[in-house]
């Protein structure tokens, strides 16, 4: 039998609860005694003043630093230069998910442990050893791959359901495309996102996720709207972080992600979330697929009933042009893309043609 290495990987620790901005002292001082704090704006305040206490009370230091809006190598080495200057020896990330891959960079290159503290639930980015790497025009650059999961996750759940929905939403529209690209990259023998062969263990978080996404989101995303904190939120929060991160991870991505990532040249949807293309490019791959009605059907109704954008007008395309359609699909075709984990081979035109399918069949549906 062909020596073939699967794996599954994961953070060390994934912690979620309430409070726990106040207390992340606790959660870091076994790592470290000189924190470097990436911090969103919004954000920032606010921890320096309750994170920086807690730091303070226990006799351990913090430098808090505003994150410059994109995760760049501009970025992740301005950040290693102030780590440098500050002799800190444990980066923490607050914020969303570009904050977070720059803090996981800048600890990878400065060879240091790194706890993730999500503001939002929009990605599954907290728990991944990977940083997407963008242009300085917001375009997609490249994938960091990072030898370990960060040392800590921390799901601060009262934070995460006070986000906007927006953001919840899109969170949901990311993990919902796990357990289909899963399924792909594991039909196909392709590669996971440690580049190794995708696990039964990380197919089965996947499905996990699929599953609690379909009993919990659309009740989660009722109470969110009304930022209330239920089980329900609970329970998702789990799933759009920690299973969606260790089901993509361990599992595989495949035509959801890579349609995304050409996306990401389209002007028109630089103000779309990550979660909310990638929601596009599920249903893309599904019809590349040609996945059963029953199970699109399901995809859909689920997309509507919390709120994602479904049509490319409601991604923010007020007119189509071919021309920049037929790039996303050679975009999303490159070599070292995900496009490569689908179980037959997929052409530019492939992908441009189920684009236009799954855009005329969602509009159906609105």
């Amino acid at each position: 039998m062909t020596n073939i290495v699967r794996s599954v990987t994961s953070p060390k620790k994934f912690i979620s609860g309430q409070n726990l901005l106040s207390s992340l002292n606790d959660y870091f001082k076994d790592y470290g005694d000189k924190a470097f704090v990436i911090c969103d704006e919004f954000i920032l305040e606010r921890a320096q003043k309750e994170a920086g206490a807690s730091i303070e009370a226990a006799g351990n230091q913090a430098v808090f630093e505003k994150f410059q809006y994109e995760c760049t190598k501009e970025e992740i080495e301005r950040n290693r230069e102030l780590v440098r200057k500050h002799g800190s020896n444990i980066i923490i990330g607050i914020g969303g998910g570009k904050t977070l891959d720059t803090a996981k960079a800048t600890a990878y290159y400065e060879k240091l442990p790194v706890v993730i503290f999500p503001t939002i639930a929009s990605t599954d980015a907290p728990c991944t050893a990977l940083a997407v790497i963008y242009k300085k025009d917001g375009s997609f650059d490249e994938y960091l791959f990072l030898p370990t999961n960060p040392d800590v996750v921390l799901a601060d759940t009262g934070i995460l359901a006070a986000a906007p929905a927006r953001f919840f939403a899109a969170g949901i529209g990311d993990a919902l495309a796990t357990y289909f690209e899963a399924r792909a990259c594991y039909q196909s023998n392709g590669d996971n996102l440690v580049l190794n062969k995708p696990s039964t263990t990380g197919l089965g978080l996947a499905r996990l996720c699929y599953e609690t996404l379909l009993e919990n989101a659309v009740k989660a995303k009722r109470a969110v709207d009304r930022k209330v904190y239920t089980r329900a939120v609970e329970d998702t929060i789990e799933a759009t972080i920690y299973l969606s991160g260790v089901g993509a991870e361990s599992g595989g991505l495949a035509a959801a992600h890579a349609i995304h990532n050409g996306m990401t040249a389209v002007p028109s949807l630089h103000k779309a979330q990550h979660g909310e293309k990638v929601t596009f490019g599920l249903l893309t791959q599904l019809v590349l697929e040609n996945a059963p009605k029953e199970e699109l059907e399901t995809v859909i109704k689920l997309v509507k009933d919390v709120g994602l954008p479904l049509t490319l007008r409601d991604l923010g395309v007020e007119e189509f042009i071919e021309a920049e359609w037929r790039q996303v699909a050679e975009a999303a075709c490159a070599s070292n893309d995900t496009m490569v984990n689908m179980p037959f081979p997929v052409s530019p035109d492939d992908v441009y043609n189920a684009i236009i399918a799954t855009n005329a069949i969602a509009e159906s549906y609105k």
